[in-house]
């Protein structure tokens, strides 16, 4: 069993066929699906997907894209979603100071609220960090002892020795397959089986020889496949450490 730990099903590029992406995924094998929220109103969405589907889960929570438009009000509402059956984390929230979609300073209150309320909720955090590694770690040193997956990893060695060394999980999605990812290649090498995720942050990020088309969860197989041969393991031994440690971390039921 496979578990995709981190797409957005809620997005519109699959309100055509969701039911068939679901059922696409479960026949690769994906049998547990995280969707995780970018958003308030996406925090909804994936809470009523998690109601709706059996193998799949939600998280809720605030992208750093939207922080200019944060306020205190919205805390009480995911709060509300957060006590849900099938949530499973608060993410994705972090640092991004690459788009610039939203001034540092609020990004930075979106982001320490959002950590305090995984800790009083006892919920792990699912993290976004583009270009903004050294706040990230600053930041999550300040509210430790955390349980938190960095997802999508995109930070050099030296953020994943911080990141490896603080307890954190790291995931990776199939951008690992592309041509010119072989820096991303090396750094799935240095992670121990027992500290990664898989992840397709579909519907972005499809597989090499799929650019260009949507990614969707059934792919996480092939991602799955191409770590085992990074790893020079079996694909059977990256699908049994991955899911057993998502189930634990994500305290899936």
């Amino acid at each position: 069993m496979l578990i995709d730990t981190h797409c957005h099903l809620d997005f519109p590029e699959f309100d055509q066929d969701r039911d068939e992406v679901v059922r696409r995924a479960s026949l690769a094998g994906v049998e547990r699906i995280i969707n995780v929220a970018s958003s308030l109103e996406a925090s909804r969405r994936a809470a009523e997907l998690a109601r709706s589907y059996e193998g799949v889960y939600a998280t809720v929570g605030i992208h750093p894209h939207e922080a200019d438009d944060f306020r205190q009000e919205q805390i009480p509402v995911l709060r509300q979603l957060a006590k849900e059956n099938k949530v499973a984390a608060i993410g994705e929230i972090g640092l991004d100071y690459y788009r610039g979609y939203s001034r540092q300073e609020n990004q930075k209150l979106l982001f320490s609220a959002l950590i305090a309320l995984a800790k009083d909720l006892n919920l792990p955090l699912v993290i976004h960090s583009r270009q903004a590694q050294n706040d990230t770690i600053q930041m999550l040193k300040e509210y430790l002892p955390l349980r938190a997956v960095v997802h999508c990893f995109s930070g050099g060695a030296d953020f994943l020795k911080e990141c490896l060394e603080l307890g954190f999980f790291v995931s990776f999605t199939c951008n690992i397959t592309y041509h010119k990812a072989a820096d991303l290649r090396e750094l799935v090498k240095a992670v121990p089986m027992g500290r990664m995720f898989l992840e397709t942050d579909a519907p972005f990020l499809p597989p090499e020889g799929r650019r260009g088309t949507r990614n969707e969860p059934c792919y996480v197989k092939e991602l799955a496949e191409e770590i085992a041969g990074l790893k020079q393991v079996g694909v059977e031994d990256i699908a049994r450490v991955t899911t057993a440690s998502a189930v634990d971390f994500f305290n899936l039921r």
